[in-house]
């Protein structure tokens, strides 16, 4: 397999932070979406780029709740998008072709918690699969002409080290038949981010449009870790006897400011100018490694693995999600 999989050098390190990461970065005039751009990550990725000069657009199930979050920040605007529903995906893309405006950062950075029970949308579809991959899948395909006209521009999709403990589940995708575990399907939806981005990447990458994928590490205090609840975070070792977070980049366990990095990494950074179709971790290239390691909290293994870049599974995964969506 060839690939770009290895680091660069960045110069950057777990502890870096999104503020620290745009140092320099000019980003007056351009225009972004975030997905989920008003809630833990999202919000510090929404601050980070407004604060260089970028214009946001926060999509978000709650427009409501989601300008509150947002209120004091210049340069955001929010719009209804409900990742589960197509038709509220095609009313957002549709809106912002309208506008005219190029779109020049797309990040897909809304996830739903993992639900202990298998929970299906409307169509049937196993909701982690349907919203952390194919509501963006769906987006950002309705948003190519708008990306197109940036004359240079990139999709960063948010995942997890997660990704390696998963493949597609090809012939049950939705856990049909009866098998679901909630770490198993959250794990497949972060696979698909990877792969998502390493086919967009090769298909999108002559028209100027760049795709990564980036794990921000494990952010305690945002709505999917907190999923795990108090006793499930301490027994992970993310929060102490108190329930304060346990801060510790270098493993993985990150502050907000720390977790956002990568994102904005993958979002705006130069060093990327001539790389894209890669997995992102600690605002860098991160290194291939399929040795399998336990979890433990002390050690959280979230390099990139072969399978989350495989060439072939990426171009089977995006005819696979063309067809859960009737392209």
């Amino acid at each position: 397999m060839t690939h770009q999989q290895k680091p660069i050098g960045s110069g950057f390190t777990p502890a870096s932070t999104a503020d620290e990461v745009l140092t320099g970065t000019e980003l007056t005039g351009r225009n972004v979406v975030v997905t989920g751009g008003h809630a833990g990550i999202g919000r510090e990725v929404t601050r980070a780029l407004t604060a260089r000069g970028a214009s946001v657009t926060v999509g978000s199930r709650s427009p409501e709740r989601a300008r509150e979050a947002v209120a004091g920040i210049d340069g955001v605007q929010v719009g209804r998008l409900d990742l589960a529903d197509p038709a509220s995906v095609d009313a957002f893309a549709d809106r912002w072709k309208a506008s005219g405006r190029p779109l020049h950062i797309l990040i897909n950075c809304a996830a739903v918690a993992a639900p202990e029970k298998r929970e299906v949308d409307a169509r049937g579809y196993e909701v982690q699969f349907a919203v952390d991959h194919l509501g963006h899948f769906q987006l950002t395909r309705a948003l190519l002409p708008a990306l197109q006209a940036a004359h240079g521009a990139r999709v960063v999709n948010v995942t997890s080290g997660a990704h390696r403990l998963s493949t597609i589940r090809w012939d049950d995708p939705h856990f049909d038949s009866g098998d679901y575990a909630p770490l198993l399907a959250y794990a497949q939806s972060k696979c698909a981010n990877v792969l998502f981005a390493v086919e967009l990447d090769r298909r999108w990458a002559d028209a100027g449009i760049r795709g990564y994928a980036a794990h921000p590490g494990v952010v305690v205090g945002t709505a999917l870790n907190a999923a795990a609840g108090a006793d499930g975070l301490r027994a992970a070792g993310l929060v102490d006897a108190d329930g304060r977070p346990i801060i510790d980049p270098v493993v993985g366990k990150k502050t907000v400011q720390q977790g956002a990095a990568t994102i904005v990494f993958g979002a705006a950074s130069p060093l990327l100018a001539d790389i894209g179709g890669v997995y992102l971790k600690d605002s860098d290239v991160a290194p291939l490694d399929d040795e399998q390691q336990p979890v433990t909290s002390d050690n959280i293994p979230s390099d990139a693995a072969s399978h989350s870049l495989d060439p072939d599974s990426a171009v089977r995964l995006w005819e696979l999600s063309e067809r859960l969506l009737d392209f």
